[in-house]
């Protein structure tokens, strides 16, 4: 079996799950890196009715997430999370790639 390149924790699937579910119509949860944020780069969620042929879909305990191309380079490796606590519920991306990350987490440089 091949290894995926990006990996969902179960927390973050089951919270995924729950998100998608409410959604009327057929979604998944889309994410991409951008340019911006006060590291250089930002990690962006968004919920998306469309898959593009050269998106990645991975899917897990009924999360599905897609990412374009450009953004997996960024994203080799990485994990998706989520945490709940007391600073508040977030995704997280925990990526080995990232050479520095800003206090909140959401933007990064390489």
């Amino acid at each position: 079996m091949t290894a995926l390149p990006v990996t969902i924790s179960a927390r973050a699937a089951k919270r995924i799950s729950a998100i998608l579910a409410a959604e009327a119509h057929p979604t998944m949860l889309r994410l991409a890196v951008t340019g911006g944020g006060c590291s250089g780069y930002s990690y962006n969620f968004a919920l998306d009715e469309t898959q593009a042929d050269d998106d990645l879909m991975l899917e897990e305990a009924g999360a599905k997430i897609l990412i374009d191309p450009v953004s997996l380079d960024f994203l080799a490796g990485s994990e998706i999370d989520f945490s709940d606590d007391l600073m508040g519920q977030a995704f997280k991306v925990n990526n080995p790639n990232a050479t520095a990350s800003c206090g909140c987490g959401t933007s990064f440089s390489v």
